[in-house]
């Protein structure tokens, strides 16, 4: 098999008929798979996929999860799942085009010395608040883990099959896709591209779930959040112990002080609010390490759905 395409889906009933109807437009000519990762649908989604399996077996493949573990750990069931020469990753919400998928095999057909042709996001479409969020997040994170991030770059993306085993072969529970696509290095071409409007549905990646996201990333990928609460920790014990030797050298000079009600509040909740986010900080990475151990599978597979027997 040429070409697998990995969609991640989740409540997207009302897009998925005109997604495969592009997609058999636009790559008519190559043989492919589509793998579409049903996560957790409490719409129509899955009966959908069902229909669509029936009305042409020889393309479509459907996991189904039990019931909602991410967009990450359905993009590495598929990646699992994969066994074409080549892969890619789209979302199901036609923002990323079918269209941009034949540009992509094409440019890695031709230069064989790259492993990976990545989407890059114009932010365009995005308001200001968003591009400079954004911005700063994939500043924080080329600091903060020392991995080259690429501004803009998606999850919207084909490697070769080289690449797909790399990445799978990493099976952390706390997933994050595009800190693991920089990790694993390969050479990687990058194409500028505007997402289309969306036509069906609303966005499930709000304001809310891309701070968690960030957060998740820079926890995933880097130690220096500790390091900041040891810095923190370290600053106020010596700040601590210097005004322990004020108040000393104070008390011996000129006797006696009885100190205020108001600065020795003050300095109690400023310490006591610094304690707690320290500890935050920990428990977060401690909670990580809890999960980690535990050695739970990343996703649970209700029911597959043309895998019986592939169809090369």
């Amino acid at each position: 098999m040429k070409l697998d395409i990995i969609i991640p889906t989740l409540n997207e009933e009302e897009s998925i008929i005109n997604l495969y109807n592009e997609i058999d437009k636009e790559l008519n000519d190559i043989k492919y798979n589509i793998i579409f990762v049903d996560d957790g649908s409490t719409d129509n989604t899955l009966n959908i996929l069902k229909d669509l399996y029936n009305k042409d077996n020889k393309h479509i493949k459907v996991l189904s999860f039990s019931r909602n573990f991410g967009k990450d750990a359905a993009i590495h069931a598929g990646l699992i799942h994969s066994k074409a020469e080549y892969a890619v990753i789209i979302d199901a919400d036609l923002q990323q085009h079918p269209r941009y998928v034949k540009q992509m095999l094409n440019y890695i057909e031709e230069h064989k010395e790259y492993d990976v042709v990545c989407m890059v996001n114009s932010y365009k479409n995005d308001n200001i608040i968003n591009k400079i969020g954004k911005h700063f997040f994939y500043k924080i994170m080329r600091k903060a883990s020392k991995q080259e991030y690429k501004e803009g770059a998606s999850d919207f993306r084909l490697m070769k099959h080289t690449v797909v085993k790399s990445l799978i072969s990493m099976n952390e529970t706390n997933r994050f896709t595009k800190g693991l696509f920089s990790y694993v290095g390969y050479k990687t071409h990058y194409i500028n591209y505007t997402p289309d409007k969306r036509l069906y549905g609303k966005s499930k990646f709000k304001l809310r779930k891309q701070i968690s996201y960030a957060i998740d990333g820079i926890l995933n990928f880097s130690t220096l959040p500790l390091r900041f609460a040891s810095v923190i920790g370290g600053t106020i014990s010596f700040a601590s112990f210097i005004y322990f030797i004020v108040i000393l050298i104070k008390t011996l000079v000129q006797g006696k002080d009885i100190p205020g009600y108001a600065s020795l509040m003050s300095i109690l909740l400023i310490l006591g609010g610094l304690i707690l986010f320290v500890l935050g900080i920990i428990g977060e990475y401690v909670s990580r390490t809890y999960i980690e151990i535990k050695n739970r599978p990343i996703y649970l597979i209700k029911e597959k759905i043309g895998y019986d027997e592939d169809i090369l």
